[in-house]
């Protein structure tokens, strides 16, 4: 089945699904239903509460109504005489998008408004069965051309995206050409909902939320700060030998430097608001970018001083709305693995491909694999969207497209998408559940130059000003990649990342205090160590460990004691393995380093 087709079956099952609910729910009023990656969804006043247990007997109603074959039946009427039939109909948010239609004479008011006719003057209106909705149109013949589909959420969404508007309930359903294509797909949000990085976080005691200090702030527990602490390390180690200079910058700044930065006004609705102190307007930082400029301006640079790379993890915060925070993946106080490169032009070649280069080694260390680069790019026709410095964008944009060439990686382009201020590279990531995500951006900045004053003495003793920025933040931010990660790894973490490495269960209580001994041993050569001695049978300690995703296990009896050989189970492993106490610490020291 075509995109086209299987995208118009979707949206008719979304008409579908409203007709169901229409019956169950005469009082309904509603908002708009497109299609979506993999279904569709519905903004539905319901007029009365509904939960996900009622989300079956909607199902149920859609499937019998698709039983009767119905027809989607299109017709065309003036703006006036759709408010009128709306109105009389009591659909109040189908009245407002007509009005703004006839207002704005545009039919497309914003983002969610994907249902509307493509005629200013008419528009067009679709019956199935009983059910009549302001459409735009793009549907299968009749409902038994729709595919199997199933319901699988509520959510609140405000109308239009809005806050100051009404709540409504959004109804998700999916829908697929075939049965064995929704199979799949449930099966695959089952897996999906295993490794959801909110559960395993609390059954890990990774990170928690409390509404006294705050939604969206992460509270990182001693589990999390370790994963944390470790990749901070690697980025650390990393970025040491590629040659930067770590920074530190303050949580907050006046509001002149965003000014000078151009993000007051454009960005200020994404912060925090303003903090009048005596000495002037200061506010949370969003970005890292304006306080690295401001180093780099504090003292002059020659030639030969770039390029200049300065490294943070910098915290930064963004005034999200509370409806969109989402666990780790959407917060509102985040560390960025951030850095800027302060380049000459003709070293921004040389100077991407060693941030490509240190992107993938990244992506080896963690064993990610199914990913690719999105190379966006600028459109000459329009110069409202973007700085006008032609011969930097066709220069810049030829240079990393021959970066993406000569690595021979997977990349896309995407025309008029760039940033406003330079060419982007994008890091898309298919997930192990199958969802597609941005994970990281790196982007060329041609505008920090004339907004900061940038500049260095060139070999001839002149002043240069032509300083380029490469923004990257190729790890993210803690917490949208440690999100990722532990759905990638679905909690069993590498020997490196694990917060325990090793557990240690004494036989019996008179063992204790040797395996206590051990565990310092192992603790003093830097190998994260406990000992379970809890007064429970062997067999409850050595499950509990399993169940912990501990990498291995040691069972500490008179044999281990003695001086034997240890038996050590390895995590995922049925059989045990036995090796000497200096080959087994040998081993798990190296594989630390090593960070496997």
């Amino acid at each position: 089945m075509d995109k086209e087709h299987l995208e118009h079956m979707r949206h008719s099952c979304a008409h579908l699904v409203a007709a169901a609910v229409q019956e169950l729910y005469p009082q309904a009023k509603f908002g708009v239903g497109p299609s979506i990656e993999n279904g569709f969804y519905y903004d539905i006043d319901f007029g009365s509460p509904v939960s996900e247990n009622d989300l079956q007997k909607i199902e149920d109603k859609a499937k019998e109504l698709g039983k009767k074959s119905l027809g989607y039946v299109g017709t065309e009427m003036s703006i006036e005489e759709a408010v009128e039939f709306f109105h009389k109909r009591n659909q109040p948010f189908k009245v407002e998008l007509l009005k703004d239609i006839k207002e704005k004479g545009s039919t497309r008011i914003n983002e969610q408004d994907s249902e509307l006719s493509g005629v200013i003057d008419k528009v067009s209106i679709y019956q199935t069965g009983d059910f009549i909705d302001l459409c735009r149109g793009g549907h299968v013949e009749n409902t038994k051309e729709i595919g199997p589909f199933k319901l699988t959420k509520l959510a609140g969404a405000y109308w239009r995206g809005k806050s100051e508007n009404p709540q409504l309930t959004r109804v998700y359903g999916v829908c697929f050409a075939t049965q064995k294509d929704l199979d799949e797909y449930l099966l695959m949000i089952e897996e999906a909902e295993k490794r959801d990085h909110r559960k395993i976080g609390a059954e890990q005691e990774l990170f928690f939320f409390d509404d006294k200090v705050g939604k969206g702030l992460v509270m990182w527990l001693p589990n999390g700060t370790i994963i944390r602490n470790e990749i901070e390390k690697l980025a650390t180690d990393c970025e040491r030998i590629g040659g930067y200079l770590r920074v530190r910058t303050p949580h907050l700044a006046k509001e002149e430097l965003y000014l000078t930065s151009g993000h007051l006004p454009y960005y200020k609705d994404s912060m925090y608001p303003a903090m009048e102190m005596d000495d002037g307007t200061y506010y949370l930082k969003a970005m890292n970018c304006p306080h690295h400029h401001t180093i780099y301006n504090h003292k002059k640079h020659s030639y030969r001083d770039l390029p200049l790379r300065l490294a943070e993890y910098g915290e930064c915060y963004r005034n999200e709305l509370s409806g969109t925070l989402a666990g780790l993946l959407r917060v509102r106080c985040m560390a960025m693995n951030d850095a800027h490169i302060y380049c000459r032009k003709d070293q921004i070649k040389i100077e991407f491909k060693a941030v490509m280069d240190l992107m993938i080694k990244y992506f080896k260390i963690f064993g990610l694999e199914n990913y690719w680069f999105r190379l966006s790019k600028w459109s000459p026709t329009n110069l409202e969207k973007y700085i006008n410095q032609p011969e930097n964008w066709e220069y810049s944009e030829g240079v990393i497209r021959e970066v993406l060439q000569e690595m021979n990686a997977p990349f896309v382009e995407a025309d008029d998408e760039a940033a406003f201020y330079g060419p982007k590279i994008d890091v898309m990531f298919k997930s192990v559940v199958g969802r597609e995500e941005t994970m990281s951006t790196v982007q060329l900045d041609f505008a920090a130059k004339q907004r900061f004053g940038l500049s260095y003495t060139d070999d001839t003793g002149a002043e240069n000003n032509e300083v380029f920025v490469i923004h990257r933040a190729p790890l993210s931010t803690h917490e949208r990649f440690t999100a990722f990660l532990i759905e990638h790894y679905g909690g069993k973490w590498p020997i490196w990342l694990s917060p325990i490495q090793i557990v240690l269960v004494p036989v019996t209580e008179k063992h204790a205090d040797g395996a206590k001994q051990i565990e310092q041993e192992l603790f003093d050569l830097g190998v994260r160590v406990e000992t379970d001695d809890a007064n429970e049978t062997l067999g409850n300690r050595v499950r509990k460990a399993i169940g912990k995703q501990v990498p291995y296990i040691i069972v500490v009896g008179d044999k281990e004691l003695a001086g034997d050989d240890w038996m050590v189970r390895i995590r995922g492993q049925k059989d045990q393995i036995k090796m000497s106490k200096a080959d087994f610490v040998e081993k798990i020291q190296k594989e630390i380093k090593d960070r496997v």
